[in-house]
């Protein structure tokens, strides 16, 4: 079996869908409860399932643009 190393990119990718699955789940068990402050756990619950996707995009958008820069660098000073 060939196994290859995981990139940052993959692993942020992974960890985020972890994170969204448990904000799903953890939705749906606060939308089924009715507590006190329920509503704003709800609220918050929601604000994260747009939200952390969105981190998530541009988190890999500075880490390329990062990466981009040191390899710039390295090559200037390969010259």
């Amino acid at each position: 079996m060939d196994k290859k190393k995981k990139t940052p990119k993959q692993i942020a990718a992974l960890v985020c869908v972890a994170l969204l699955l448990l904000l799903y789940l953890a939705t749906l068990v606060v939308a089924c409860l009715n507590f006190p402050g329920a509503d704003r756990l709800f609220q918050a619950c929601l604000v994260a399932t747009v939200g952390l996707p969105i981190l998530l995009w541009i988190y890999i958008w500075l880490f390329g643009k990062i990466k981009e820069r040191r390899q710039g660098q390295d090559n200037s000073n390969e010259k």
